[in-house]
């Protein structure tokens, strides 16, 4: 879990003037490329709040949100919905099937609604009195999902009963709109926190991305019951932005489970299945086989690529309702490690986040970083040296990994693949930093730092917090 410095990196400005670290931020908006993202998380208060301050509440565990984040998804639908609706018929219409935990509508192609129950019950009531449409000359796949299309018997009767619904913005501002809101900002430190507030995920749109892998997991379950299908990477590790791809994995270990259960008795069962010569081989044979699902069968999945020759073959495709860009990969559970790892120094310091978001915009701004394959930096890189420059101050904002993993138990050891993916996993309990320094110091450190840093003999290390020194191989 180290990131090798990056050449690109040589050529950053040293910001060395309160002045010069300002500017970079307003320009930010001026620079083709900039991306910026509604985002008005009340549950979440990124805004002023006291340098190196954090909330000293129960704070949850990463397997834990998720364990809670798939629940809630597996109890929601997605609904198609006419542009004129009633709210209030609408949500008493679906009450009819059990007590509804909330709601909320988006506009994509089309406008829809996220529902969640309270009970898993209440969707197999809806499925049980949903039809398959008569599509007319066209023949409908029968499959019976969790995504729903809506329509009025009598649309003339309800309009006099229509209201505007109030959405959930999926989109960026403007960047007059974002600018203005750096330019209302009393300090870089607000202006940073800002930046954090607008990009970052939404509530809804956290929700609407484990649903999206509910409902695929769905079609996955019908060949390999008891699989999951699970985000991983910027959609759970706390530093994702609106608008950012949604990486998925088959986790096909649940059903390997069931047989470390004892039997008794002088026998053993085990299931007839067909070998291949490798795991890659498996892999490859079962992502096609989804790809094939998703392209036939799954409703509202566009442009299926079944890229099978990667170095990790996945299948990539288009959520069209939800607008989100999918990578489906089977069984990568480093993957979704790193995420957890992530989440834990995003949750440890209030300025972890609000830094990272920050570089990172500057970064795409100044075209160090794009959406376009080729040789850029990536945001994983960025966010690694913001964590390792974290981890170098005086006293230390994050810990290095070697030391979360002296405070790891017997609950946290975790072995994947042959690599010791161990730390602990309560962030109750790591100490918080005392560390004041604020984010605008912050920001003009890591300039002075990295625009100092020797990127063609050293590299970063996360897991020791220290600078290595590449060893040359001879010719």
């Amino acid at each position: 879990m180290a990131a090798r410095g990056v050449g690109l990196f040589t050529r950053l400005p040293t910001c060395a003037q309160r002045s010069q670290v300002l500017r970079p931020i307003h320009r930010l908006l001026s620079c083709p490329g900039t991306v910026a993202a509604e985002a008005r998380r009340e549950e979440q208060s990124s805004g002023s709040t006291e340098t190196g301050s954090e909330d000293r509440a129960h704070k949850t565990r990463f397997s834990e949100v998720q364990k809670e984040r798939r629940e809630q998804a597996q109890r929601t639908i997605l609904i198609l919905c006419p542009n004129k609706i009633s709210e209030k018929k609408f949500l008493k219409y679906l009450s009819q099937h059990g007590p509804i935990n909330n709601h909320f509508f988006f506009e994509s192609f089309g406008l829809y609604a996220v529902v969640e129950f309270c009970q898993k019950e209440s969707v197999a009531s809806l499925q049980s009195v949903t039809r398959t449409p008569g599509t007319g000359t066209e023949a409908a796949l029968p499959f019976r999902s969790r995504f729903f299309n809506l329509k009025l018997k009598n649309p003339s009767n309800q309009t006099s009963e229509q209201s505007c619904i109030p959405c959930s913005n999926q989109s960026p501002p403007s960047s007059k709109k974002l600018f203005e809101l750096l330019c209302d900002a009393e300090s870089i430190d607000d202006q940073l926190n800002t930046l954090l507030k607008e990009f970052q995920l939404t509530e809804e749109n956290t929700k609407l991305r484990h649903l999206t892998c509910s409902l695929i997991e769905d079609i996955a379950a019908a060949y390999f019951p008891d699989c999951a299908v699970r985000p991983f990477g910027s959609s759970v590790n706390g530093f994702g932005k609106l608008g950012c791809d949604l990486d998925m994995f088959l986790d096909l270990d649940e059903i390997g489970k069931f047989s470390t259960h004892k039997t008794s008795g002088n026998f053993l069962m085990e299931f007839q299945v067909k070998n291949v010569p490798s795991e890659r081989i498996a892999t490859q044979k079962i992502l096609s086989v989804i790809g094939e699902c998703l392209d036939h069968f799954g409703p509202g999945c566009v442009g299926v690529q079944k890229i099978l020759n990667a170095r990790c073959p996945l299948v990539r495709f288009s959520h069209q309702a939800s607008g989100f860009q999918c990578d489906l990969t089977t069984n990568n559970r480093i993957a979704l490690k790193s995420s957890e790892l992530l989440y834990i120094y995003g949750a440890l310091d209030s300025r972890v986040r609000a830094l990272v978001f920050s570089i990172r915009c500057w970064a795409r701004a100044h075209s160090l970083t794009s959406s376009v394959p080729g040789a850029w930096i990536t945001n994983f890189s960025l966010t690694m040296m913001v964590i390792f420059f974290l981890q170098t101050r005086s006293p230390p904002i994050l810990p290095t990994l070697d030391y979360l993993k002296t405070l790891a138990d017997a609950e946290d050891k975790c072995i994947i693949e042959g690599h010791n993916c161990t730390f602990i996993g309560d962030l109750n309990g790591i100490k918080p930093s005392r560390n004041t320094e604020t984010l605008e110091l912050l920001l003009k450190e890591f300039f002075e730092y990295f625009g100092n840093f020797a990127f063609n003999k050293n590299s970063i290390n996360i897991r020791q917090g220290s600078e290595m020194v590449d060893r040359q191989e001879p010719c």
